[in-house]
């Protein structure tokens, strides 16, 4: 069998590393481990019986799943041996987006997690014309189950026409229909190819270092998202164990548990990490305290590669057997690589992380490019703070003219689904694929990334803004939970903040301010006063008129389920600005 698609993955660990426990799911408190030869053995049965229920090559099968398992792997390699294409839906997107996408994609069946997806599926499934069925891995009440698919296709009396579908399937040929989340207007989707997922999980297994057959991975990003399925087609070609965490609230109980040498995080999780980390050292006393705190200092000043000196090197020597030794044994004491992505990582927790013996390394990629375009690796020095690291093999990586990065390589999409027009957009006459991100290239060919080509904006006075920078150090303050800088073609810049609430209640306890609620807390002249210190601190590092001049706090979290925020923890601006623009026109509205 050729291996170049997809779905040879799994043969390929079954020969070279099979596992007891290829894939696990917490269920009833205990890890339910699938080997290697099962994966293969039901992804198999779950063609068998797709085919049975008239499934044809193109046809396409959407899955929807609150959080990772088993049967969403199972399901996947299943759908794609048929030679059709699963479309992964974000479980939290609205139902009319549901019917959007369910209808732009023509989905003739759904397979769903539990009882809350499958209510929504349900209030829109009239509203979908290919709809043939509802499945779930869960059981609900009037709901049939995935079992009955597996169960039609237990017979292996047509297992060698599976075979011959299989062998027809090319590497060219489309594997999956992803949907961007979107930050504005409809989501698009994304055709990825067999080729274009496969050379990108194979390419980035060059940059992490892990044990061939011996590893384990702890699995909790969302699979729809391209990011944490090719790492999970990294981790089957490597011979890496899958645990699938229980949920976002659980990590650190699974982290413990697992004991995983690989995972993968979004700079959101970590900034919310270090904060606990931090909070839980400001509860220390005496010696401990500062102890603690003399650790995090030096780890804010770590280099790579010794750089610091042997004097720095020495003290490191302590901290972490002190202070920092703890941070490890929290993240289950045997992580080698964490692959940090979708957002921009604020430099000081890549520094901290590294130097507590938790190796951060930040990468770049889009849905477009299967995602992986670059990422920084520890060995042979591939790694530079502030950097996204160096492209990955066989990827061309070129600055344009106006400062956008441009991509070519196996890892390219092939156009956007039923959009040509987009797609010529997106994808020039020779091949390179416009992100829409500003970067630059060091001398050394590290990858540098300094906005969103559509997030800058003009004040009216002329000047250009780059409003990720300013927001990515606003929040390094641990009074900001998120920030959004606004002031296009206004007077100057200013800020919507959503507080950290938790360490925000925190502080008035211990500073005697009173107040009644969230509204009258965020109104209060002190707390007012202490985040215009905190944005005045972190002003200095910009020029005058990128400075936020103005802001505003917001009374509530912001959440992907009130969309504003994308399931990738991007900020949905259009749709923050709607929202708040009361606080947004009392900005503008009122003099200097």
């Amino acid at each position: 069998m050729q291996f170049k698609r997809l779905f040879d993955f799994p043969y390929y660990q079954l020969e070279k590393f099979p596992r007891p426990d290829a894939l696990v799911t917490k269920k009833n408190g205990q890890w339910v481990k699938t080997s290697t030869q099962e994966f293969v053995d039901q992804a198999r049965a779950v063609s068998r019986g797709l085919i049975k229920m008239g499934v044809k090559q193109n046809d396409k099968i959407a899955l929807i799943s609150t959080v990772n398992r088993t049967e969403w792997n199972i399901m996947d390699i299943g759908i794609m041996q048929t030679g059709a294409q699963d479309v992964p839906i974000y479980p939290t997107i609205s139902e009319d987006e549901y019917a959007y996408v369910l209808n732009h994609s023509e989905s003739q069946y759904v397979f769903v997690s539990d009882q809350e997806v499958y209510d929504k599926v349900m209030a829109i499934k009239d509203q979908v014309e290919s709809l043939k069925e509802v499945y779930s891995f869960d059981d609900i009440p009037g709901c049939r189950s995935w079992e009955e698919v597996k169960e039609l296709g237990k017979s292996k009396e047509d297992d060698d026409s599976l075979t011959i579908i299989m062998e027809s399937i090319k590497e060219d040929d489309l594997a999956t229909l992803i949907y961007t989340s979107g930050t504005t207007g409809r989501p698009k989707g994304v055709m990825l190819s067999h080729k274009n997922i496969a050379s990108n999980a194979m390419y980035s297994e060059t940059r992490l270092p892990i044990e061939l057959g011996k590893s384990k991975a702890l699995s909790f990003l969302p699979v729809c998202h391209i990011y944490e399925r090719m790492l999970q087609y990294l981790y089957i070609y490597t011979g890496s164990g899958i645990y699938f965490a229980e949920s976002l609230e659980t990590i650190s109980d699974n982290l413990k548990e697992v004991q995983p040498e690989v995972m993968s995080a979004v700079p959101r999780l970590l900034e919310k990490v270090y904060d606990k980390i931090i909070a839980k050292g400001a509860d220390l006393e005496g010696v401990k305290k500062k102890l603690f705190f003399w650790a995090v200092e030096l780890g804010l000043e770590w280099e790579p590669y010794g750089k610091n000196g042997w004097w720095y090197e020495k003290k490191l020597g302590i901290a972490k057997k002190l202070i920092f030794s703890k941070w490890q044994e929290a993240l289950g004491g045997n992580l080698k690589a964490i692959a940090s992505g979708s957002a921009a990582l604020q430099p000081r927790l890549a520094r901290v992380f590294n130097a507590a013996g938790v190796p951060v390394m930040e990468g770049y990629g889009l849905t477009e490019t299967s995602p992986v375009v670059s990422v920084n690796d520890m060995r042979e020095g591939g790694f530079k703070i502030g950097t996204v690291g160096k492209p990955l093999p066989d990827t061309d990586v070129k600055i344009a003219e106006d400062g956008e990065i441009i991509i070519n390589g196996p890892q390219r999409m092939l156009g956007y689904y039923k959009d040509e027009e987009k797609t010529r957009e997106a994808i020039d006459e020779n091949g390179y694929f416009h992100t829409g991100d500003i970067g630059e290239i060091d001398s050394d060919g590290f990858l540098r990334i300094t906005d969103r080509k559509k997030e800058m904006f003009k004040t009216s006075g002329g000047k250009y803004v780059a409003p990720q920078l300013i927001e990515n150090t606003m929040k390094q303050s641990r009074f900001i939970e998120q920030i959004m800088v606004v002031g296009e073609g206004e007077k100057m810049p200013a800020a919507l903040i959503q507080p950290n609430f938790e360490f925000l209640e925190d502080w008035a306890k211990r500073k005697g301010v009173n107040y009644n609620d969230i509204s009258d807390l965020i109104s209060n002249e002190r707390v007012l006063e202490r985040y215009q210190r905190e944005i005045d601190e972190h002003n200095e590092k910009f020029g005058k008129w990128e400075r936020v001049k103005r802001f505003e706090l917001t009374p509530e979290v912001w959440s992907i389920e009130e969309e504003h925020l994308t399931p990738t923890m991007k900020l949905k601006r259009r749709n923050i600005k709607e929202r708040y623009k009361d606080l947004y026109d009392k900005i503008y509205g009122e003099k200097i």
